[in-house]
């Protein structure tokens, strides 16, 4: 089977704003600057200054138009069709209860998700969400907010186990032994873009080798954003059976989610969860 290795977005609309920004930035400090020299009579009213103002402030204002595309395209087009979806799929009262258990996980550098799978705290989500964190952050939607440990980290299957200090926490169920179908409908909850929360559905494209991985993941054709790292991804049961991590071009379908077997992330679980789950 082929190889393919994961992409990554080439730059986020936070992050291409946040370059307008500081373009404009520099147009008034430089603004600034030459106003300052002039009136201390360093420099002349010329028309030369004049036009590299003029020049300065036009590409400010383009940087602006650009992003304001940009802005439109991701949160007016693609963004506010999945949260309306996510408004009609959160009338189901599995997909609330699952929600209550989906976790949002910060770090000084990131945002993800994640999920509980014990009522002791015990959290699962992505490696790269929490790599070299110094602190992490754990929101629950109606239980608050706790510093997270990571227990175990497994950069090879880009998964991570955390642990909150709390109890009666709510959880959701892990399936096993999982038979993924090609078509399969799927449903997953995360935190993608600037929203929290949200789900949404898909189905499964079918499994898919990557290099340098130890095994197959699956493919799914849903609307997967950044953010959407960690989020649980639910059979028709109601049951994780994976664990989404990443997005990669697909050849007939453009853009697909991908996800980690959640058999897979049962096989590199810490004794002291594994044994929690089998005495529940």
């Amino acid at each position: 089977m082929e190889k393919k290795t994961p992409t990554q977005e080439p730059l986020t609309e936070e992050e291409f704003l946040e370059l307008v920004l500081a373009e404009q930035e520099k147009a008034l400090a430089e603004e600034r600057r030459l106003r300052q020299l002039r009136a201390q009579g360093q420099l002349p009213h010329t028309r030369k200054r004049r036009s590299l103002r003029l020049i300065m402030w036009t590409m400010a204002i383009v940087l602006l138009l650009n992003a304001g595309a940009l802005l439109l395209q991701v949160y007016s087009i693609p963004a506010i069709e999945f949260v309306k979806v996510s408004a009609i799929l959160s009338q189901d009262k599995t997909v609330q209860a699952h929600k209550e258990s989906v976790v949002e996980i910060r770090t000084t550098d990131s945002k993800g998700t994640g999920f509980s799978v014990t009522d002791d705290g015990w959290i699962i989500t992505n490696a790269h969400v929490v790599d070299d964190a110094l602190s992490i952050a754990v929101s629950f939607p109606e239980h608050g907010v706790y510093e997270a440990s990571v227990i175990a980290t497994y950069p090879e299957i880009d998964t991570a186990f955390l642990k909150v200090e709390a109890e009666q926490l709510p959880f959701v169920t892990l399936g096993q032994a999982i038979t993924y179908v090609e078509h399969e409908a799927i449903t997953f909850i995360g935190n993608p873009l600037a929203f929290s929360g949200i789900a949404n559905e898909g189905e499964i494209v079918g499994p898919l080798q990557l290099a340098q991985w130890p095994v197959e993941v699956i493919q799914i054709d849903a609307p997967v954003y950044k953010g959407n790292s960690g989020s649980p991804v639910f059979n028709e049961d109601g049951d994780v059976i994976g664990v989404v991590f990443a997005t990669i071009e697909h050849e007939e379908l453009s853009k697909v989610g991908l996800f980690v077997p959640i058999d897979t992330i049962s096989h590199y679980m810490p004794k002291a969860l594994k044994k929690e789950l089998d005495d529940m």
